[in-house]
């Protein structure tokens, strides 16, 4: 069963590429995601790698979890699942976008 692990403090320049290089030595990537801002194109600082077992994935925690990584100290744990979140946008702060003046 695969195991999802956040990577978190990633280096701005750190691509899939090097994360799947990074992780491949633990065990087998199934998956790497660098999450990056959709209108910059620029990465946010932080990224998913999934690996094909918990085992791989518990491993992986342990070795690269405050390991250096261009010049950055990695945040490496186990994924929280995702949960639904209300969306936001909508008229919840008390009138944003409104003068309160009239």
């Amino acid at each position: 069963m695969p195991a999802k692990l956040y990577v978190g403090n990633l280096a701005f320049s750190v691509t899939n590429e090097d994360l799947e290089a990074l992780f491949g030595q633990i065990g087998k990537v199934d998956n790497v995601a660098v999450v990056t801002d959709k209108f910059s194109g620029q990465s946010r600082g932080f990224g998913f790698v999934e690996m094909s077992t918990a085992e791989e994935a518990q491993q992986a925690v342990s070795m690269l979890n405050g390991r250096q990584l261009d010049g950055r100290q990695l945040k490496v744990e186990v994924a929280k699942p995702k949960t639904d979140r209300p969306r936001s946008g909508g008229n919840y702060g008390g009138g944003r976008g409104r003068s309160s003046w009239r």
